[in-house]
């Protein structure tokens, strides 16, 4: 639990992204707008003062002054008014705006996806991430300015009180008491109501997955053939019941609590109201005073009066509290680019020594003790069942998780040495499971390698070796279509032509300096022709680059300078396709049997819908 001088702090510091000289002025506004009420109540008093010492025929004469100052004062507080809200606006977007860029940042510069896989992680993320999905979530601007508001408050406050002591003193502790046990149990309500959300925040995230399914392009096909969408339906409307069912409680007895805590502030100023009036009405009084005290004294508990700001405060500490243990949860960034200064100018020898590995939670080994190298320029293949650890290997290869044992080298430097970012630069990688960015043919493939600028010459090169080429000439806009067909002109790519874009993409990374191409089931999409015309281009890069090779059709990889074969986290073959047929062993064996889906017509191929 964040004590509560700490949290106001954290509370307060987004107010820095609102920039001095805004916030200065909206301070001034503020405090300003807060002593409105005071100084209405002090110029109506001396207004109708004035009236009653000129009941003739020089009234109007004599009320003209006050009344000018009673104008300027309702002038000002109606001026006021209008300036606060663009200014708070202005003030709101800075802050949230500067937020989001933080929790950006913060996400994207952990070198590793084993935290961001987490549930916690994911929970706490939609928390800070400043984007209210429904009427109970609040921003950091909006815990900021509410706590601003309520401290400008307090000088209004102090001005109501300094007006009611100038004609009735006992009033002021009976009126401010009971106003701010009042704001204190109002206060403890939106506590218990943020509370409940929270214990929500599960239920919502159920709700908001389904909801994406039911209104995405992806899913829609499935959703629309197996007849689902009365039943996401109902799971997105259990989802929400069971989130706000709490919450509804909790507000029906807010309501019933409410004649409570009216007559915890109307009792006292009901009192104060007769007695004035009492007095007023036996002379002991004028009606100048009993205005004031009248006005002073509802500014007062208007002033301590409950707000959305309450509520505000609350909520949004709650998503800044989430931002700091997100913060500690990911850990720190990596501070060196490189640690160990190493550059390589030529493709580098990569080892895995004794390496070990199991995902978080599983309590599973995946990868036992692992030994291999990647030699620089040559085309490694690696097979094996699903299951086996292939990805696994190419996630640890590429710096997205970290070894829980032994470790993983280039020219004898460890990774971790080198710096996750650094080595990055080196490796190009083509995932099982690729990004479909709905951005223009040329992005897609440019993303490859986007921290240096567009090479125009390297993306030619990169679409003739992938094959994408072909696709290209095919695209209405050329490279500047999008490949989306949500997108304005855009086009839809079938299976095998985004295969064959995000090859562009990761030979685009290659013909721009990577040296280790990793390529996770690349032609999985692809026909068995057009896979060993591709297989023939990217043998071609040996020298070049480095090649690992993930397939699970044993017959293209044939022609690969080695072949190793991953079974129980381990290697426990390793050579030419040759040299593994004659040990005739598992890799013969799976070979064989592919080779006879092959002789009565399997293609082992998956695609989509083709480009028109």
């Amino acid at each position: 639990m964040i004590p509560v001088p700490e949290r106001t702090v954290l509370l307060l510091r987004p107010l820095r992204d609102a920039r001095a000289p805004l916030l200065i002025a909206l301070v001034g506004l503020l405090a300003v707008q807060a002593a409105v009420p005071a100084a209405a109540a002090l110029t109506t008093a001396a207004l109708i003062a004035r009236v009653q010492g000129h009941p003739g025929s020089d009234m109007f004469a004599a009320a003209l002054g006050p009344l000018a100052v009673f104008g300027l004062v309702l002038l000002v507080g109606h001026v006021i008014e209008a300036l606060t809200a663009p200014f708070e606006q202005l003030a709101h977007a800075r802050i949230d705006g500067a937020h989001r860029t933080r929790l950006l940042r913060l996400t994207a510069r952990v070198p590793t996806i084993e935290a961001l896989e987490t549930p916690r992680v994911q929970r706490l993320i939609r928390q800070a991430r400043a984007e209210p999905a429904n009427w109970t979530e609040r921003t950091p601007a909006d815990g900021a300015l509410g706590l601003l508001r309520r401290a400008t408050g307090l000088f209004g406050v102090a001005a109501s009180c300094s007006v009611l002591a100038q004609y009735a003193w006992w009033a002021v502790p009976v009126l401010l008491l009971p106003a701010a046990l009042n704001q204190y149990l109002r206060s403890r309500q939106a506590v218990v109501f943020t509370d409940l959300w929270r214990r929500g925040i599960d239920h919502g995230r159920h709700a908001e997955v389904w909801q994406n399914a039911l209104t995405t392009v992806g899913p829609a096909m499935e959703i629309r053939v197996f007849g689902l969408g009365r039943w996401l339906t109902d799971r997105v409307q259990q989802y929400l019941q069971q989130m706000f069912a709490p919450v509804w409680s909790a507000s029906r007895r807010m309501l019933v609590n409410e004649w409570n805590q009216f007559l915890l502030v109307g009792l006292p100023l009901a009192a104060v109201y007769l007695a004035v009036a009492h007095d007023a009405a036996h002379g002991r009084v004028t009606v100048a005073v009993l205005t004031a005290v009248l006005t002073a004294s509802w500014s007062l508990l208007l002033a301590f009066g409950y707000s959305e700001d309450v509520r505000n405060i609350r909520a949004a500490g709650e998503g800044t509290r989430a931002y700091q243990e997100l913060r500690e949860a990911l850990g720190p960034a990596e501070h060196a680019e490189p640690t160990a200064a190493v550059r390589f100018t030529e493709p580098p020898l990569v080892a895995f020594e004794n390496v070990s590995f199991g995902y978080p939670g599983t309590g599973r080994t995946v990868l036992n003790g692992l030994d291999l190298e990647i030699r620089p320029g040559e085309l490694l293949a690696v097979v094996g069942l699903n299951g086996a650890g292939k990805s696994t290997l190419i996630k640890l290869l590429s710096g997205l998780y970290r070894p829980t044992g032994g470790r993983i080298t280039a020219d004898g430097t460890d990774l971790a040495d080198i710096g996750t970012a650094a080595w990055r630069e080196h490796v190009s990688v083509v995932f099982q499971d690729f990004v479909k960015y709905q951005l223009s043919a040329a992005d897609n493939v440019a993303l490859g390698h986007a921290t240096v600028p567009v090479d125009q010459a390297a993306l030619a090169t990169a679409a003739r070796d992938s094959g994408f080429d072909a696709v290209l000439e095919r695209l209405p806009d050329g490279w500047r279509t999008p490949l989306a067909r949500t997108r304005t002109g855009g086009v839809d790519l079938s299976g095998g032509q985004w295969q064959q874009a995000v090859l562009a993409r990761a030979l685009y990374a290659v013909h721009t300096g990577a040296g280790l191409l990793v390529l996770d089931e690349p032609t999985a999409h692809l026909d068995v022709r057009t896979e060993f015309e591709v297989f023939e281009r990217l043998a071609r890069h040996r020298g070049r680059a480095g090649v690992v090779l993930i397939s699970h059709r044993l017959s293209t990889v044939r022609q690969a300078d080695r072949i190793v074969l991953l079974d129980g986290g381990r290697i426990t073959e390793s050579g030419t396709h040759d040299e593994l047929m004659a040990r005739e062993g598992k890799y013969a064996d799976l070979f064989a049997i592919q080779a006879e889906r092959f002789r009565l017509g399997y293609d082992d191929r998956t695609d989509e819908r083709e480009l028109p």
